[in-house]
Formats: structure tokens, sequence, C-alpha cells
């Protein structure tokens, strides 16, 4: 199954189901059958079941006023209400030595490295602007897939990892690579750099999803899947999820020893190499990037703004 979130004529954003060409409006429909809409994929995954969405679609399915042609919908992210934004830095090993770290080879013991980024502020949809603002002076890009958590757990094994998973998507970790660079006078304490990366994460609008979520039974194998980034049609990143160090069970096993994992809670798994900062490249106002994930989709979004100096 295949779940979008579009603005529909009444300025309301609906949950979607697409099947092909067509999107059945699953917002309208649950109104007409419950007396309530259904907004958000959250608000689905704590309902606890696909099986109404399905009769739900069937029910709709046959009704001119639900269906919308695809190509002719606006898209919001497909979802808004995330409890948690989580994200994996240096998840490629090509990734980590274009950053200008110690190469990890196979043999060594090491940890995944989570961080977050504010899931109400940063995240943006298909075809949003991305804003450059007064603290931005490389802006950069990373296409990541994204892992859409499905049920509450915590202390998750290896083995059963992959059950908590809704869905995947796209997402693009856009990132300021240097932040705070240009203040002058400023006194860098031991632990600036890895804060001014940190808050290079959390821009406004800085996490395009989209978009779409395909549930997990779509996809045979998440761990083979192609992924791309083009700048203006040229392609800046291409790689396949098996290039991943951790894989989704032992990213999913590692962070709920920590936390506890919620219904729409996501995991963005880290970019493979060919971000601009390595190519010496800087996102600039009008640039378009197109971020793809095989199986999944394309998602769009453009730079809007200037840089200031």
């Amino acid at each position: 199954m295949r779940f979008l979130r579009f603005f529909h004529p009444s300025n309301e954003v609906h949950l979607g189901l697409r099947h092909g060409d067509e999107v059945i409006d699953l917002t309208a429909a649950a109104e007409r059958l419950n007396g309530r809409g259904l907004f958000s994929i959250t608000g689905l995954l704590e309902e606890g079941s696909l099986d109404s969405v399905r009769v739900l679609a069937d029910s709709a399915a046959s009704d001119s006023n639900l269906v919308f042609q695809y190509r002719d919908l606006r898209l919001d992210a497909p979802i808004r209400d995330v409890p948690k934004l989580l994200a994996l830095a240096g998840n490629f090993r090509k990734h980590i030595v274009e950053s200008g770290f110690r190469a990890v080879n196979g043999e060594e013991r090491i940890t995944p490295q989570v961080f977050c980024k504010p899931p109400s502020t940063t995240l943006n949809g298909p075809g949003g602007l991305i804003h450059l603002g007064k603290n931005n002076v490389f802006l950069d890009w990373e296409v990541e897939l994204a892992v859409v958590i499905g049920k509450r757990g915590r202390d998750i094994g290896d083995a059963n990892a992959l059950s908590y998973v809704f869905g995947y998507s796209v997402i693009n970790d856009i990132s300021e690579r240097k932040f705070n660079a240009g203040m002058e006078g400023r006194n860098v304490r031991e632990f600036d750099p890895f804060f001014d990366w940190l808050l290079g994460k959390w821009f406004d609008g800085s996490a395009p999803l989209g978009p779409e979520i395909v549930t997990a039974d779509e996809l045979t194998n998440p761990h083979q899947l192609n992924l791309q980034l083009s700048l203006n049609g040229d392609v800046m990143q291409s790689s396949n999820t098996s290039q991943m160090i951790f894989d989704i069970p032992q990213t999913i096993a590692y962070i709920s020893s920590v936390l506890t994992l919620e219904p729409g809670d996501v995991i963005a798994m880290g970019t493979p190499d060919g971000v601009g900062k390595a190519r010496g490249i800087r996102l600039k106002p009008g640039d378009r990037m197109r971020a793809e994930i095989e199986g999944i989709g394309v998602l769009e979004n453009r730079i809007a703004g200037e840089y200031r100096s």
C-alpha cells in the first residue's frame, strides 16, 4: 500500500491511498462511512489495522468524488505528526571518508551514531521550498532511506525488528555545513564543532520527506534499493542501501535499547558519498534537488532565498 497526504480542494490536507495513477481520499471516505475523518498516518497506526483501510478503500473506489488523479494533486509530507525524527550519521563508509574522517573497516566494532532533528519544524513536503537564512553559509544535500515505525517497542531484538516497521519513504537530510563559520572573534570551545554540526541539521524545513510511504510488505528487501540524488539534472549521489554499515534491524535494536520507539517515529538511515561539501558545491538559490529511491518514489525540492554575507 502507498499512503500520501494531499491538499484537498477544501484546503484541508487529506490522507490518501495511491493505486497507480489514482488516489483514494481516505479522509473523506472515513468521514462518510464513520462520521469522522482520517487525517494522519499516526492516527491510522494508533487504530492498529490496515484491514479497515482496505475496506474503506474498497467502499470508496467506485465513487468519483473520492478518487483523484495523482498527477493533479499537490502533496504534503506523507506524515507530519512524527513523535521523533531520528537519523544516522556516518552509515556509509565512502561518506565517512569524503567527510574527512578515518575509514571504517569491516573488522572494527563500532556503534551507530544517532542524532535527532526536531520534527515539528524541520519536516517539509514534496515540492516544498528550503529557505536560505541569515545563518546559512554552505547548505548541502543528503538523500536517505526513511524508516517509519508502526508500533510501540522497547529493547527490540534484531530478529523481529522489521516487524516494527510500518513502511518506507525518501528523506533529504538538508545540512548546513559551516554553521557559525562567519562569526568574527569567536572563541571556539572544545565541543563547539560537534554542536555546530548538530544545529546545522536543525534549520526549518530541512527534512523534506515523501512523496509517499510505501508499506513494508511492498518492498521485498529494503537493503537492496538503489538511491540517487540529482542537482539541476546532474547526478551527485548514487548508491544502494546494501552499502549501509548498520542495517535496519541493527539500528532499531540499538535505538530501542535507549528509548521507546512509537508509532510514527521516523529513522533516517544515513547518506552515501557525493554530498556537496566533498565536491565543493553548496546549494544556491533556485537549485532543484531530485532525491529518488527505487520502489519508493521521487522527492523534489527547491532552494529559495539568498546567502547573506
